[in-house]
């Protein structure tokens, strides 16, 4: 297990401290990435892994989260989708699991989902695009944030993560740890937002070519040869019809993704289509589309997520290794600092 030189620990010590970890670094949860392996070595070398809910239902949530525990006996989350429709029975089957940390990501949590959270004891970890939304989620009951700038992969927001970070850092440190996330990938980043405020970093795009992480090798081969420019967001078409942005590398899929567009926005002008049939077609053209990539390895049609940070993927190693790392570029970071 990693530990945390004199220099570093005061600056983590915060993050340290609320998730029970040796260093204060969350893994990302990542849909069909972020499960018990991938979890499990993020915990074991200090981290904090947090497993990716996404579209389990609770029985098959209860058992990754079973798994997860015979992997490692260390502190770890799950993340939950507020839009899943078994959202509160799925926050208890995490309390039945005495899971201590839940983060609630994917949208503004209900009232009743926070307070089934708080009631059971576990600490609430909300992911916030804006400052005003970051003390809303205070005032809900939130023990923590995350602020994710448009540099990660996956579902991303308009605002980069330096700006989030100037913006919601300097209000909020001292009210509950905040997290940052977005575009990370070197230790010498981490050293600059602890320094900002931060109580730690969360990164995933990192993690996807770890040993341990179960995605295909012809997903983890698109990482390690894909550039910074190589990974950029889906572009919508009309406003009409809303697209929520997601970051991936460039490939067959997302020119198919535009094309389907134009197709449906073709058909419901000539009046083949009511608004909210279009609206489905289109959201639903993504549906498995991840999976096909991760698990299958179809990296021509499948969608394949991922951070502008994977220009800095090279190959494929142990976790412990990938977090090792960052950390002696932190240190490094701080001694050159005092030099």
């Amino acid at each position: 297990m990693i530990l945390l030189s004199s220099r570093l620990k005061p600056l983590m010590q915060r993050g340290c401290d609320f998730l029970g970890t040796k260093i204060a670094i969350m893994g990302g949860a990542m849909s069909w990435v972020s499960e018990r392996n991938l979890v499990a070595s993020i915990s074991n070398a200090g981290g904090f892994g947090v497993l990716a809910c996404a579209s389990m239902n609770p029985e098959q949530l209860r058992a990754e989260v079973r798994a997860t525990k015979e992997l490692t006996r260390q502190p770890f989350g799950v993340n939950i989708i507020t839009m899943h429709p078994q959202l509160e029975v799925l926050i208890d089957v995490c309390l039945e699991e005495k899971i201590g940390h839940i983060v609630l990501a994917g949208g503004v949590p209900s009232s009743p989902a926070i307070k089934r959270v708080k009631d059971g004891g576990a600490k609430l970890i909300c992911f916030t695009p804006a400052l005003a939304l970051a003390k809303r989620f205070v005032r809900l009951g939130a023990d923590a944030l995350v602020i994710e700038g448009m540099e990660a992969g996956g579902h991303i927001g308009p605002v980069s993560t330096s700006v989030l970070a100037q913006e919601i850092l300097p209000a909020m440190r001292e009210t509950v740890p905040v997290f940052v996330a977005g575009g990370i990938g070197h230790g010498e980043a981490i050293r600059s937002y602890l320094e900002m405020g931060a109580a730690g970093v969360q990164l995933g795009t990192l993690f996807v070519c770890a040993k341990e992480c179960v995605a295909h090798q012809n997903f983890k081969k698109a990482f390690i040869r894909a550039a910074a420019r190589d990974a950029v967001p889906t572009q919508q078409l009309d406003p009409r019809f809303p697209v929520i942005p997601v970051r991936a590398i460039v490939n067959e899929g997302t020119k198919l993704f535009a094309v389907k567009q134009r197709d449906v926005i073709t058909r419901f002008d000539a009046g083949q289509l009511t608004k909210e049939e279009a609206q489905l077609e289109i959201e639903h053209f993504w549906a498995g589309a991840l999976r096909r990539a991760v698990i299958d390895g179809d990296i021509e049609k499948g969608s394949v997520m991922a951070g502008q940070i994977v220009g800095l993927v090279k190959e494929e190693r142990p976790t412990e290794e990938i977090l090792a790392e960052l950390i002696r570029q932190a240190e490094q970071a701080l001694l050159h600092k005092e030099l």
